[in-house]
């Protein structure tokens, strides 16, 4: 990779339109992005194309950088631990039976985020939402979504073989 190419991937932003262009990724895109994580990867989760607007990009960029998807994985491996323990508190509301249970699935959820090979950004923000929604099948026990269900499209959106870009795109908004 040349330095021009290599510069412009770090400090870039691919925005697919008419035509495809790489815009410069503005501090303030990275920042915002931050601010609104999880709101930005419940829509990258639900299938919105990273590309479709800047601070979904930027958020993308960030969640799908190796040091991020492996500090995700060890959150997952937290929560395992944990559960296989059977710690619980009052403060505690995780479902330790059911991810004891699923511990198979979540040990490869475990090894795809950890992958060097590129993933999708939808299946990192997945498995995200999933780790913290209050309202998923990790904590809530009436969540209309099982956890084997909902690992299992996690899992299967981390695939390196799966195409990084879609020519379609999810509603956004």
């Amino acid at each position: 990779m040349s330095d021009t190419a290599s510069a412009t991937s770090r400090h870039g932003t691919l925005v697919l339109g008419d035509p495809l262009v790489l815009r410069p990724r503005r501090l303030a895109d990275g920042l915002l992005a931050r601010a609104f994580g999880a709101s930005l990867d419940r829509q990258l989760a639900a299938g919105c194309q990273p590309e479709a607007a800047p601070l979904l990009a930027a958020r993308a960029q960030d969640i799908v950088s190796l040091p991020s998807r492996r500090a995700l994985a060890a959150n997952w491996d937290h929560l395992l631990q944990a559960a296989r323990r059977g710690q619980a508190s009052r403060t505690n509301f995780v479902r330790a039976g059911r991810i004891a249970a699923a511990e198979p699935a979540i040990r490869e959820l475990v090894r795809r985020l950890s992958t060097a090979l590129p993933v999708a950004a939808q299946g990192v923000a997945m498995a995200s939402v999933l780790l913290t929604d209050a309202s998923g099948p990790v904590y809530n026990g009436h969540s209309p979504v099982t956890l084997a269900v909902a690992l299992e499209a996690a899992t299967a959106q981390l695939d390196p073989a799966l195409p990084l870009m879609s020519a379609t795109s999810a509603p956004c908004g």
